[in-house]
């Protein structure tokens, strides 16, 4: 018998790909809720789910995680057996201009969540945090045992204490809880705002990419496949009741050196418009993945010429 699974923003870009591998194992019965807000095209989202629409297997709920009382009516007519959280308000940036909105979604929603799980006794969470919490850290590796009390945007604050909530209800009800921090994660239908297809649109275009600061900043870019590879793993986790995991690549790439890739396999050169480094902005992410390596038996494959290559075949087709 199948198991019941909720992801929430299961219409994004992780979750679309991750109800793709759930419905491909043929073990599960996947329901997703999304709100199809407009932070980008509504359209794409849709596009994501598209090929599910007719799967017996599949359940779509158009419902913000803020509304409490729908919500409820969504655990009502399912069993859960596990809930994987990527719903959330994303980007530093943005979070600068709507704080508010980021605290609602990302901190009330997620309590909104872990209250149902408590009350319909849904035992596995598994959580969507973020790199972004470490903060403008000079040291690294990232590992999970560093302090992360100094975010530097309230989105990052806004995923902090998504853990943190994480942590107690794990405590006082049992409910095995999950946190897993992504690092840069890009790939095959990735939001149009993140840098990689932002900068794949304008060159493609022959339009100026905005480069902030001198190039030197570094991410740790995390390929698609292999971030799906280490949630599927934290789906079946069950050898303790609350972890924080890194989810990365374990391979910082200057912007610069992105930004080349990027040109070779496009076969178009780059103009570049400097711009002064953003509030909010972190010089670097590293993702120290051991904790992953062990406990979720990770294995990141995609180095950044292949993945940007599949993203390049992706991003030409979708153009046309």
């Amino acid at each position: 018998m199948n198991k019941n699974i909720l992801v929430t923003g299961g219409a994004g870009f992780i979750g679309s790909h991750l109800v793709k591998a759930l419905l491909n194992e043929g073990a599960w019965n996947v329901s997703v809720i999304d709100n199809f807000n407009n932070f980008y095209s509504p359209e794409c989202k849709r596009r994501n789910l598209a090929a599910f629409a007719d799967n017996s297997s599949f359940k779509l709920y158009e419902n913000d995680i803020c509304d409490e009382e729908n919500l409820r009516k969504i655990f009502d007519e399912n069993n859960f057996d596990v809930i994987v959280h990527l719903a959330a308000r994303a980007g530093v940036r943005p979070s600068l201009k709507k704080p508010q909105l980021y605290a609602e979604t990302n901190v009330n929603g997620t309590l909104n969540l872990l209250e149902l799980a408590k009350e319909f006794n849904v035992k596995q969470f598994v959580f969507g945090s973020s790199s972004s919490i470490y903060g403008a850290r000079c040291e690294v590796p990232f590992n999970e045992e560093d302090k992360t009390a100094k975010p530097i945007s309230p989105y990052a604050a806004t995923k902090i204490a998504g853990e943190v909530l994480c942590y107690a209800y794990s405590h006082l009800y049992n409910i095995r809880t999950i946190c897993l921090r992504f690092f840069t994660v890009y790939g095959a239908c990735q939001r149009p705002d993140l840098a990689i297809h932002k900068f794949a649109r304008l060159i493609t275009e022959g339009k100026p990419i905005p480069v902030f600061g001198d190039g030197t900043t570094r991410r740790d870019y995390t390929y698609i496949d292999d971030i799906i590879q280490g949630v599927r793993a934290a789906i079946d986790y069950d050898k303790s009741m609350y972890e924080i995991i890194n989810l990365g690549e374990s391979q910082t790439v200057e912007l610069h050196k992105l930004i080349s890739v990027l040109e070779e396999k496009l076969g178009k050169k780059a103009i570049i418009e400097r711009h002064p480094m953003q509030a909010g902005d972190v010089p670097q992410t590293y993702a120290n993945i051991s904790k992953a390596k062990k406990l979720l038996d990770y294995n990141p494959q995609t180095k950044i010429e292949e993945g940007i290559e599949k993203f390049v075949e992706w991003f030409l087709e979708s153009q046309r």
